[in-house]
């Protein structure tokens, strides 16, 4: 790598140049090998990892359950993304676009498949009825907050995490370039939230599950050990909608569901029963 890149005329891909993610980034889309997803037990089956964009959905049907849906039970498994399971032939039938969070509903037939973190927030709202308001002006300022989000949030992880705390080197002008984007889109956050208890108005919804894994988790030091960097404690409006997300008991219950990292006892690598969480977490699997 240089400072004084020159892009040629026609790229190649150069495999020794991808840093932390080299083994699974490629300029190719579709199936890498041939391997069917499993089923579980119940209708809704989900194929993630305890990523912010994975959290998203495990938090809303850990939130659903908690409001007794019960038809929003699901198998929750674990996909390896640094191991490539998102490039397996069943996969790539649920997401042509080989990324997680994927998730089939086997309650219609044929199964309904939903990709993209956003649009499965959405479908489980609409499917069962909860976490987006019916007001046409709150649902519209509801769906105005969860499309910032997903508009928003690849310049926080893609832009300002990757450069930050993953690129193999440190280059100014790239951490500079999104941290300034980053705390922008903190200070958009932290206006809206000082006049207004939840970020689409005064009812928790689907736009606070978006954002709070990805903004929430930031600024409570939970990602990219930046907040400190970010100076993340002046944004006080943001931290206090964090923490008091934070403590929900459904959303300590999501952050655990398919991850992989953190202390053993908030990991539930696969989620198939509610008593997995008494009971299947790492540090009980392996006592």
């Amino acid at each position: 790598m240089s400072d004084n890149y020159q892009p040629p005329k026609v790229w190649t891909w150069d495999k020794s140049g991808g840093g932390a993610f080299a083994n699974i980034n490629r300029p190719v889309s579709g199936p890498t090998h041939d391997k069917a997803l499993p089923v579980g037990k119940h209708p809704l089956q989900l194929y993630s990892l305890g990523t912010p964009n994975g959290q998203k959905v495990t938090i809303m049907l850990e939130e659903l359950l908690a409001k007794g849906v019960n038809d929003a039970e699901y198998d929750a498994w674990l996909i390896r993304i640094g191991e490539g399971d998102q490039f397996s032939s069943g996969f790539v039938d649920v997401n042509p676009n080989s990324k997680i969070p994927a998730l089939r509903d086997h309650s219609t037939t044929p199964p309904t498949r939903v990709f993209e973190s956003g649009a499965i927030l959405l479908y489980l709202a609409e499917k069962f009825g909860h976490f987006l308001p019916t007001d046409p002006a709150k649902r519209t300022e509801t769906l105005n907050w969860l499309f910032w989000l997903q508009g928003s949030a690849p310049f926080l992880g893609g832009g300002f995490g990757h450069f930050y705390n993953y690129a193999p080197v440190k280059i100014e002008y790239a951490i500079n370039r999104f941290t300034m984007e980053a705390k922008r889109q903190l200070d958009v956050l932290d206006k809206q939230l000082a006049q207004h208890t939840f970020v689409a108005g005064d009812e928790y919804t689907i736009a606070d599950m978006a954002i709070w894994p990805w903004y929430g988790n930031v600024v409570l030091g939970n990602v990219y050990n930046a907040a400190e960097f970010l100076d993340a404690g002046s944004y006080k409006n943001v931290q206090r909608w964090a923490k008091a997300i934070a403590d929900r008991p459904a959303v300590k219950r999501g952050r655990m569901v398919n991850r992989t990292f953190g202390e053993p006892s908030e990991q539930l690598h696969e989620r198939h029963d509610a008593s997995d969480f008494d009971t299947q977490t790492e540090d009980k699997r392996n006592a």
